[in-house]
């Protein structure tokens, strides 16, 4: 993978590509909040050398900081750019978390260029999944976390996002460039940012969502299985997982990358 930086008004947003001009279509891997681009370590292991490949630090995020103006469609303008900036027109988007949010705002603003939506964990955007207590708790984060002794709220982190230790220690890694103070405003920022996006979005590209068996972060589990019995699209549950699923099993989500990306392409 080969490291570059976009600039852009708000900042230098740095990003990772691997080439491979055989016609498939890119993946483009947008990991989730507090997280960096070694979210996907096994994943770009598993498919470097099939096709072309391109993660990012999302802006606000490890080597993407500075940022001013974090916004979901600051981001997805972000991603856009990047995207032009390496002449990739379509790509399957693989999002976890908040890259799960991210590639729905990318979504909802250019859908010609979505290929396919594969989740890990995160989200629907639709203002019927979300109850004003839902909304009201997102806009509590800042404060709440605040409340925790730094070395607690890492370890907290770790665990709720990890089954396996290499999962969290993988999640405190990724956590070891913030200060308390900068982690309690950026998963702020992440969760109460998200409430202006959530709109009812017509996705006409496929979806495969996928969810850790042990996923206990808020109600993200119980929000998929909604998402799935409106939209009608496959949910997998993966076995021994928690919220970073594609760390703690990424066998099991690498083989259902590589059904849905076969599925999209054998269907063009």
């Amino acid at each position: 993978m080969i490291e570059k930086r976009y600039e852009s008004p708000r900042g230098t947003v740095t990003y990772w590509i691997s080439r491979q001009e055989n016609g498939k279509l890119p993946l483009v891997l947008l990991h989730g909040l507090t997280a960096d681009h070694t979210l996907f370590d096994k994943q770009v292991e598993a498919f470097q050398g099939e096709r072309t490949l391109l993660t990012w630090d999302a802006p606000g995020h490890g080597k993407s900081r500075p940022y001013t103006d974090f916004s979901y469609p600051n981001l997805a303008e972000e991603l856009r750019g990047i995207l032009q900036a390496e002449g990739i027109e379509r790509a399957v988007l693989v999002g976890q978390s908040m890259g799960g949010f991210v590639a729905q705002s990318f979504l909802a603003r250019y859908p010609a260029m979505v290929k396919g939506l594969f989740t890990i964990g995160t989200c629907p955007y639709g203002e019927t999944y979300y109850s004003k207590s839902d909304l009201f708790w997102l806009r509590q984060t800042k404060w709440m976390l605040s409340l925790f002794p730094d070395r607690l709220l890492r370890s907290s982190m770790a665990t709720m996002c990890g089954r396996t230790q290499d999962t969290r220690e993988n999640m405190l890694r990724m956590l070891v460039g913030y200060d308390k103070k900068e982690l309690c405003t950026l998963m702020y920022l992440g969760f109460a940012g998200f409430i202006p996006e959530i709109q009812n979005l017509r996705i006409s590209c496929p979806v495969c969502l996928t969810v850790g068996e042990y996923d206990r972060t808020g109600k993200v589990r119980r929000y998929n299985e909604q998402w799935h019995m409106r939209e009608g699209y496959p949910l997998h549950m993966i076995p021994g997982a928690a919220h970073n699923a594609n760390v703690d099993n990424p066998q099991a989500v690498n083989e259902l990358i590589q059904e849905f990306l076969q599925t999209i392409e054998t269907a063009e």
